[in-house]
């Protein structure tokens, strides 16, 4: 039955890669060119494992399938500013899980974890949701590996640094330490470090 659960769980990972390998971005990561949102679904599912030692299915699912086909709901369909930012994400989130949710129950998966990835996705009960806290700290690492600096300069410094500090305020005690170790520009990785010491962790 195990066997079984990890043969479905590969599958399920390469059907949702496949649904990405229409993504039009192309990014470099770590030495690879391939579609932006295979690169970030890769990356963030190796983040949860290097943060949880035994991960459900579910959240791995909720890593591999966080961006499902993000291209088709760009932010230039929402309005300018706070607002309408927030509907976009909400909007996407919706997405992601509405796709992911159909990807999974062709690969056979029941409705419960349909329904649980859907909720971690849509990072429910966060601040409250282990798994949901471990997922945002895949993201997170994720953006700062490789969405950070090109963040970075197309934003006025003032906005970068309050993205940057909103994101490492969002991230664990763990995941902040790890992500000292990824290689960031030093000032990204001076408020990385200073954020930690005034959070405590």
């Amino acid at each position: 039955m195990e066997h079984d659960a990890s043969e479905r769980l590969r599958r399920t990972f390469a059907a949702i890669d496949e649904a990405n390998r229409g993504d039009p971005n192309r990014i470099d990561v770590r030495g690879r060119m391939c579609p932006r949102e295979i690169a970030h679904a890769s990356l963030a599912c190796d983040r949860v494992r290097a943060l949880e030692a035994n991960p459900s299915d579910a959240l791995l699912l909720a890593a591999r399938a966080h961006h499902l086909r993000r291209w088709k709901i760009p932010r230039r369909d929402y309005p300018e500013g706070r607002s309408g930012y927030l509907r976009w994400r909400k909007a996407l989130q919706a997405f992601h899980a509405e796709e992911a949710g159909a990807i999974l129950r062709r690969e056979g998966w029941d409705e419960a974890t349909i329904e649980r990835v859907g909720a971690i996705i849509r990072k429910r009960n966060a601040g409250r949701d282990p798994e949901v806290q471990v997922f945002e700290d895949a993201l997170c690492l994720t953006f700062l590996e490789t969405q950070l600096a090109a963040f970075v300069d197309s934003q006025p410094e003032e906005r970068a640094e309050s993205v940057l500090r909103k994101t490492v305020r969002k991230m664990s005690p763990r995941a902040r330490r790890m992500a000292l170790g990824l290689p960031l520009p030093p000032a990204a990785r001076e408020i990385v470090r200073s954020e930690s010491s005034a959070i405590g962790g």
